[in-house]
Parts: C-alpha cells; sequence; structure tokens
C-alpha cells in the first residue's frame, strides 16, 4: 500500500468534511507513524519541540475520529495505514470504492466511514480479538484495588512495555491479570494469554504469537516487534517459572531457553505501543537489569491480601470474628493457604477460630506441605543453606553487621538472599533506619521441622 495514496485519500476525507486540508506537520505525524517513528522522531525530523507534534498529534487523531466516527489512537491509526491493503481506489461522484482482495466495498455520503475490514478485525478497539485458552478459569477475586490501579498507571500512563509479576505459588497472579483484562480489554486490539507449562521454544512461540496477529490481516509482518508496533497488543506469558532451572539461584535459564531473556530485553528497549506481562514464582534477572537501566519495564511483586482476607474466611464459615486478623497475619493473607487452612479449622475446630490458635507455639503447616516443597524443590543449595540459618533466627537479619555463620561467605550469603527475595521467601522490612530481612514465617516453620532434609 502507498502511503502518498493513503494521504491523498485522507486529505479529501478531512477537507470534505472539515473544509480544510491536512496541515503539513498532520500529514508528516501521519507518515511518521505509518514507518513507526515515535513521536520524539517525528518531531526530530520536522524540527520541532516532542510537546508541539504530541499536541498536533493529539488534534488529528480527534479530527480524524470526527470523520471516520471512531475512536482513532496512534496504535488504530498506525494498524490502520499497514493492515489495510487497498488494492483500487477510485471515485464514483460522491461514492468512494475500496477494492479489497477479490471483492470492493463502497462508501458513499457525505461522512464516510472506513470498512470493519480495515480496522484489523477489532472494530477500532470496539471489539479486541481475544484468545485466553490457556488462561485459568477466574473462580474467586479477592479485592487488589491498590495492584490494578498500579498495572494500569504503568500500561497506559507510563506505557511500560513488559511488566513481571512474581511471588509465591498460588498466590493470585493469575486471577489479578485476568481481573485486568477484563478491566482493560477495549484498549487493545489484541490479547493473548499463553502458558509455558510445556517450556515451547522461543522459535515456536514467536511463531504461535505471530499466527495469532496475522490472522485478521492481508499482509503478514516479518517480526513479533512488528506487530507490537503496528498494533496495540497485551501479551501475558503465564508459568515462566518452567524456564529457569531448579537447584539454581532464582531466575537463571535453562541452557535451552537463554534466548528468552535477549528476548525480553528486546521487548523493553525497542519502541512499540504493546506490552507483555510474565507471570512467575521467580523474578526474572532481566528484569532488575532493565530496571536499572531505566527502562519502560516494572515489577509487582505481589503480596497477599490484607483485610480482604476476611471474605474467606467469611465464606468458610468461621467463627471468632475478633480473631480473623490474627489468623490472617499467621498465614500471611495468601489466599489459597487460608483457604486451606479454613477448612482445616472447619474439620477439627468447628469452624472456631479461637480454639485454632489457642497455642501459637508453632504454625499448623498440615495440607500446606506439599504447596510448600514445590516451592522449596527449587532452591539452590547455597539457598537451602541460608534458609536454615534464617530459620534458626529469632528475629530479622542485618546483613550490615557482621554474621557467624562460616558454612558459606558473607558475598554468598547476600547473593542468597537476594535470590530468596526475588521468590519471594524473604521479605525486606525497615527497622530502625536499616534493611532486615524476615524468612516468610510458614516456611521457617516447615523448614525448622524438616531441617534435615534441607541439609
Amino acid at each position: 500500500m502507498d502511503i502518498q495514496e493513503v494521504l491523498s485519500w485522507t486529505d479529501e476525507q478531512v477537507f470534505a468534511k472539515t473544509g480544510k486540508h491536512l496541515e503539513s506537520l498532520q500529514k508528516s505525524i501521519l507518515e511518521g507513524v505509518w514507518r513507526h517513528q515515535d513521536y520524539q522522531e517525528i518531531a526530530d525530523e520536522n524540527q520541532r519541540s516532542y510537546d508541539h507534534v504530541k499536541k498536533e498529534a493529539w488534534k488529528l487523531w480527534k479530527i480524524l475520529s470526527d470523520v471516520i466516527g471512531e475512536d482513532v489512537k496512534k496504535s488504530n491509526v498506525c494498524s490502520l495505514l499497514e493492515q489495510a491493503e487497498i488494492s483500487n481506489i477510485s471515485n464514483y461522484g460522491d461514492c468512494l470504492q475500496i477494492g479489497f482482495g477479490n471483492g470492493n466495498i463502497n462508501i458513499c455520503g457525505e461522512q464516510p466511514r472506513f470498512p470493519s475490514s480495515l480496522n484489523s478485525g477489532t472494530s477500532q478497539n470496539q471489539s479486541p480479538i481475544i484468545n485466553l485458552a490457556d488462561a485459568p478459569e477466574l473462580t474467586n477475586f479477592y479485592n487488589r484495588t491498590t495492584e490494578l490501579s498500579t498495572l494500569k498507571d504503568w500500561i497506559f500512563k507510563e506505557q511500560t512495555r513488559l511488566i513481571s509479576i512474581y511471588g509465591l505459588s498460588e498466590i493470585g497472579k493469575s486471577a489479578l491479570t485476568l481481573k485486568l483484562i477484563e478491566q482493560i480489554n477495549r484498549e487493545f486490539d489484541y490479547i493473548i494469554w499463553r502458558s509455558l507449562s510445556n517450556t515451547p521454544t522461543l522459535s515456536s512461540l514467536k511463531t504461535e504469537l505471530k499466527e495469532f496477529f496475522a490472522q485478521s490481516q492481508l499482509t503478514p509482518l516479518p517480526t513479533l516487534i512488528d506487530y507490537f508496533r503496528n498494533s496495540h497488543c497485551l501479551v501475558i506469558l503465564d508459568d515462566v517459572e518452567n524456564l529457569f532451572q531448579s537447584d539454581a539461584l532464582a531466575g537463571q535459564y535453562l541452557k535451552i531457553y537463554k534466548d528468552y531473556g535477549k528476548f525480553f530485553k528486546q521487548i523493553a528497549r525497542n519502541p512499540h505501543h504493546s506490552c507483555v506481562i510474565l507471570l512467575s514464582w521467580e523474578k526474572p534477572r532481566e528484569i532488575a537489569t532493565l530496571e536499572a537501566e531505566n527502562r519502560p519495564a516494572k515489577t509487582l511483586h505481589l503480596k497477599g491480601l490484607g483485610s480482604q482476607a476476611e471474605e474467606i474466611c467469611r465464606q468458610k464459615g468461621l467463627t471468632d470474628e475478633e480473631k480473623w486478623p490474627e489468623l490472617i497475619d499467621l498465614y500471611q493473607g495468601h489466599p489459597v493457604w487460608l483457604n486451606i487452612i479454613a477448612s482445616t479449622i472447619v474439620e477439627l475446630f468447628d469452624g472456631s477460630v479461637s480454639l485454632f490458635l489457642a497455642d501459637r507455639k508453632d504454625i499448623f503447616v498440615g495440607d500446606l506441605e506439599p504447596i510448600i516443597e514445590s516451592q522449596l524443590e527449587r532452591l539452590s543449595e547455597l539457598e537451602k543453606q541460608a534458609s536454615s540459618w534464617l530459620a534458626s533466627q529469632n528475629q530479622a537479619v542485618d546483613l550490615s553487621r557482621k554474621l557467624d555463620r562460616r558454612e558459606f561467605s558473607k558475598s554468598e550469603l547476600w547473593e542468597a538472599i537476594q535470590s530468596l527475595v526475588r521468590r519471594g521467601l524473604v521479605e525486606k522490612i525497615a527497622e530502625e533506619g536499616r534493611s532486615q530481612f524476615l524468612l516468610n514465617p510458614v516456611f521457617k516453620q516447615y523448614i525448622q521441622l524438616h531441617s534435615r532434609s534441607l541439609e
């Protein structure tokens, strides 16, 4: 498709609607978007300021919205220009004939509208193409207003390209992301959820994603980043921890999946209009590097619920409501842990939280063991030693102080604790102006009871 033909046609439609032709800067903005330029690049080429170009672009999208009758944005226009294969454009009086493939579409009248075929199958963000076949079912969702607000700000206000949501197994990462999709889906052209539980190669994943994006386009694009630039895409990659080694520090890739790390860096470093969200038990190392570089990459460490977890106690029919906050705090507000423990309280104490908490000397683990074990199985030997040492401490550890541990050096301990933090097993807290580190109390209890198997 010739951009000059599109510019000429667009100018005619704007003139028919407003009585004014497009200004030269407006044409440059359209042409720049066609060439995947950002506003700064367009500003530099036209010797204008970034703010001026952005302001003129906003005016242009408003004009085109009035002409087309749809909500036009930068991502929509880019998609429109690159996806529509206009094979023949000719005027017949007051009608415009556009040829598509083997047929023609006639648009007549003073306010022509683009045919739906020009909208990438998305009706200008009215009906995004969504594939959530790999997503788990959203059964229960507990209030995560703060986290949802943070994610929306990152995506729309800060235009973050790569987001990592990490946290303990079954803490609610998938539920949070599904709720996010529910609230923002109309802001995207494409949304796809893919689980990495079967550990596909990067090549096969890219091929699958490209096929998904290309299904509504007449001309396939060469690379995945081209699709990210051409449309507003949201990609969720779940179970990312399957790419990482067990028995190694957090976020270290298995040899055959090291190219994923380069791919994630490419997503953050290359300009485009899309967002990729990674869901993982562990924080990928690339994210820390990208954040240090001030790249558009963010990390959300998803922790347990606060008072919202009282809904779990209510649903389970627990009694002694005044004790619910203590129970929630004991089990870190983890929704699955609380559901399991609540079932135990019903089974053993007829729902009485007071009776369950009567002896607080030990934290009851019970049916939580399989979940805890699956998390601890991934630890390196160094992390296991550090976890055992942390479990033996009566208070949070200040790493700046001299340590009485001879099994490993201070640098090894720092490395191990940093890795445990990136798994969500150790929490950093502030005490007397110093950062201190505390092992998750449920894991601490388990480790104390099974220390021999971890040593």
